[in-house]
């Protein structure tokens, strides 16, 4: 493997169509595509300024590396990504990429991110403005991940989440098999239209959560007071710890809880109507 150290580069493609290098303390100015059409790069204590340094690569390995705010779309159309301690100033990274892993990363900025992509695996990775992460994303395993932003994880399939808090208003949308254990989701209008949909003893913010939803499942989950009007036409069987603020009009299935505040089942509930609100 060819080293290059303690370089800078800028302009258009300066490493284009490399193979097999490794950059320490390389510094990748103002231009476009720095390392586009790459393959086997290790890149350790790099930083990264220019657009689109990482387009259609195969089998990279980031590690204590800063992609500046400059270095917007930075890896798109790529595959095997390890990255490592690692700080991501820029928007719209990680687009229709394949088998990433993230280790110890944060994104600040995290506006577009991770969309489109496959294979990907989180931990210990902390995202702030992260408005529509992982947007049509799939096969997604995450553990420990703090999240602010909101829109996140629509049209998803395929999640596994643990540990993880999770401050994010419509959240799960129009996603299909994922399960949630052991985390925190604060923000309203939770996995509206979701499809097997598993919660397993998280604690759930933020009003009219889990409606039109198929398959849910609740276990050892609480709510928050402001978690009210919650399951509107949704098939659910949940056991839920404590109590919850209100239930409105859940389509099938079956609700445990220790007591509610209040349970609506009014002339707009839909067929069958037939779910069993009990309490514990």
């Amino acid at each position: 493997m060819k080293l290059i150290s303690n370089k800078e580069y800028g302009g258009e493609r300066p490493l284009y169509c490399e193979r097999d290098i490794r950059l320490e303390n390389v510094t990748i100015h103002a231009g476009e595509s720095a390392l586009k059409e790459t393959a086997s790069i290790e890149a350790e204590d790099c930083r990264f300024e220019g657009k689109y340094p990482f387009w259609c690569c195969d089998s990279f390995t980031v590690r204590n590396c800063v992609f500046a705010e400059g270095a917007r779309a930075a890896l798109w159309y790529s595959r095997n990504l390890l990255m490592e301690d690692t700080l991501v100033e820029a928007p719209k990274l990680f687009r229709e990429m394949s088998d990433l892993r993230l280790r110890r990363v944060r994104i600040p900025n995290a506006a577009e991110t991770l969309w489109s992509c496959r294979g990907v695996d989180l931990e210990d990775v902390e995202v702030q403005k992260g408005d529509y992460l992982l947007m049509h994303s799939s096969d997604i395993r995450i553990k420990n991940l703090n999240l602010q932003g909101n829109y996140s994880f629509q049209y998803c399939k395929n999640v596994e989440i643990r540990d993880s808090v999770l401050h994010t208003k419509d959240a799960f949308w129009e996603t299909e098999n994922v399960t949630v254990r052991d985390s925190v989701i604060i923000g309203e209008y939770l996995g509206w239209y979701s499809r097997n949909l598993r919660l397993i003893n998280c604690r759930i913010g933020g009003t009219q959560p889990l409606c039109y939803a198929e398959g849910l499942v609740l276990e050892g989950c609480t709510f928050e007071p402001d978690a009210d009007l919650a399951f509107e036409y949704s098939e659910v069987q949940a056991d839920i710890r404590g109590a919850v603020a209100s239930v409105k009009n859940p389509r099938t299935g079956s609700i445990v809880a220790d007591s509610y505040g209040e349970i609506i089942l009014d002339a707009n509930i839909k067929a069958p109507g037939d779910c069993k609100i009990l309490t514990r």
